[in-house]
């Protein structure tokens, strides 16, 4: 399967990457599903309210301990996957990267078109006047953190119960729909509406590249179950 992956890279002219929460796990950043995830732990709030807009409003302090503790991986570095696929962009074979995740570590590799569909944790803003923070205005209070304005300061992420922005939505699907080839790699493709996506593609290869099975493996050209690192390192790098 991973020759057969380089001759669908090789010969791919407008790919495009579509990956969630796998992609970072070798980075040392939990996923949300699998075994060990963050909605099979324990909390005195299910993660999937904690991590909601109206939870957000009525238990602010109760959001960013939850928030600071289990989602933000600072010191985390891009793996193989994030730096394969940057060196697959300034090859000009990959197009655009989809990511579900919210950590920034595609742009830390080095990759430029990068669509985030579920925000990033990197960009923070007042929720009164709307001026933007880095993250240390997140990370340096061990309270709710504040603008200067003194209104409350929001990661720029999508809760649930929060729509996905119009035009990254919109540029995702601009770039599947060009696509010849789509990774699907790092995901259950179980999350919707993000997966929904997937059917506005109509290039001629899907390469699936997930540990377990997905919703999409009957469509895909290619199914590798081995971690996304070494499948994108052994086969880009």
């Amino acid at each position: 399967m991973y020759e057969a992956l380089k001759k669908v890279l090789s010969e791919g002219c407008n790919i495009v990457f579509f990956g969630g929460a796998g992609v970072s796990t070798e980075s040392g950043i939990p996923d949300f599903r699998s075994v060990d995830g963050l909605y099979n732990q324990k909390y005195k709030y299910p993660p999937e309210i904690i991590l909601s807009h109206s939870f957000f409003m009525s238990h602010t302090k109760d959001f960013y301990d939850f928030y600071r503790d289990k989602m933000l991986c600072p010191d985390a570095k891009p793996n193989k996957a994030h730096i394969a696929l940057a060196k697959l962009e300034e090859r000009g074979k990959l197009k655009a990267v989809i990511t579900q995740n919210i950590d920034g570590l595609h742009q830390a590799a080095g990759s430029k078109t990068v669509y985030e569909l579920h925000g990033s944790v990197l960009r923070n803003y007042c929720t009164k006047c709307r001026k933007f923070y880095p993250l240390s205005a997140v990370t340096e209070t061990s309270d709710i953190p504040r603008c200067t304005c003194g209104g409350i300061i929001k990661p720029d992420v999508v809760l649930y119960e929060e729509p996905l922005d119009d035009e990254t939505t919109d540029n995702a699907v601009e770039a599947i729909q060009k696509a010849d080839v789509l990774i699907i790699g790092g995901t259950s493709l179980n999350v919707y509406p993000a997966a929904g996506f997937l059917r506005f593609f109509n290039g001629s290869k899907i390469v699936l590249l997930n540990k377990s099975e997905t919703p999409y493996d009957a469509k895909a050209d290619i199914v590798i179950r081995d971690p996304i690192g070494k499948v994108l390192g052994e086969c880009v790098l």
